[in-house]
């Protein structure tokens, strides 16, 4: 019996490597079964025991991204947030922009009263049609392996507290919930800490049926982080332009007149948008 290789994932652990977990999460993205198996098979040749989960993902990227840039692209979504940064400004942007595309409107940076002081939150957002208003922290890392963990949920905790606490007509606005929002996952801790306390969290794989990831793909909202078509110095450029979400070139493609591309490219760039929009499926990648 064939012994399958330990390999070691981004927040240290070490796990055994399981190819149909790799098929899994090829076809989540859109990848046919063939393709998937496929890419499986060739990857699989290739790790041996100490193999990182960063190299399996850049294997099996590579090799989806010559089938299909629009499949590739879903595949790469939670390496594509963590290439937001480094600053967390445009993943509060991001967020600003899923938000809105389910129906919120949006203010970023807002100063609201506590009992005790007064409060910048990253994030506050209303919604007409639900009658509701909250208030968001939002982490973001660009390390794959760091985990939001109690020490950040204790933090928001109080800091909503305070606020809550506040009379709430002494308060600039009125808040219904508060939340604690990552690009990366939260500890076991975390998690345990806010189910007990009250603390809203919302993650790349949580809430389980309500993760960032589902409401991303729901919302067909993406980061344009995940165009395979793009450069890193291309990607920085639309961001510090504020082009933030693949929609926002597919709506209007002026917007990637910063980059001065030939035509060919921009209609590359524009299919591959449509191609990944057009996607259905509940991907994940290694």
């Amino acid at each position: 019996m064939t012994t399958l290789p330990v390999i070691l994932k981004a927040d240290g652990t070490r796990e055994t490597f399981d190819p149909a977990r790799l098929v899994v999460s090829l076809e989540r993205a859109g990848a046919s079964a063939s393709i998937a198996r496929r890419i499986s098979e060739t990857v699989s040749a290739t790790v041996a025991s100490g193999t990182s989960s960063k190299e399996i993902y850049t294997r099996a990227f590579a090799l989806l991204r010559r089938e299909a840039r629009p499949v590739a692209a879903r595949y790469a979504l939670r390496r594509a947030l963590l290439e937001l940064g480094p600053s967390g400004h445009p993943f509060e942007d991001f967020i600003s922009h899923l938000y809105r595309a389910e129906g919120w409107q949006v203010e970023t940076r807002k100063i609201i009263k506590g009992k005790c002081v007064s409060h910048e939150v990253d994030f506050y957002a209303s919604h007409a049609g639900q009658n509701e208003f909250l208030a968001a922290e939002l982490k973001y890392h660009n390390d794959p392996g760091y985990k939001t963990d109690l020490k950040v949920a204790l933090y928001v905790k109080s800091r909503f507290d305070d606020i809550f606490a506040c009379d709430a007509s002494a308060r600039s606005c009125p808040i219904d919930r508060g939340i604690l929002i990552t690009n990366t996952k939260f500890t076991s801790e975390a998690i345990a800490y806010g189910e007990c306390s009250g603390v809203e969290l919302l993650g790349w794989g949580y809430p389980a049926n309500d993760s960032l990831f589902m409401r991303m793909s729901r919302a067909k909202v993406y980061p344009i982080t995940a165009l395979t078509g793009l450069s890193r110095s291309e990607k920085r450029l639309l961001i510090e332009r504020g082009v933030i979400a693949v929609d926002c070139i597919v709506e209007n493609r002026r917007s990637l007149d910063s980059l001065r591309l030939p035509s060919e490219r921009v209609g590359e760039l524009i299919a591959e948008a449509d191609g990944l929009l057009s996607l259905n499926g509940d991907a994940e990648s290694v």
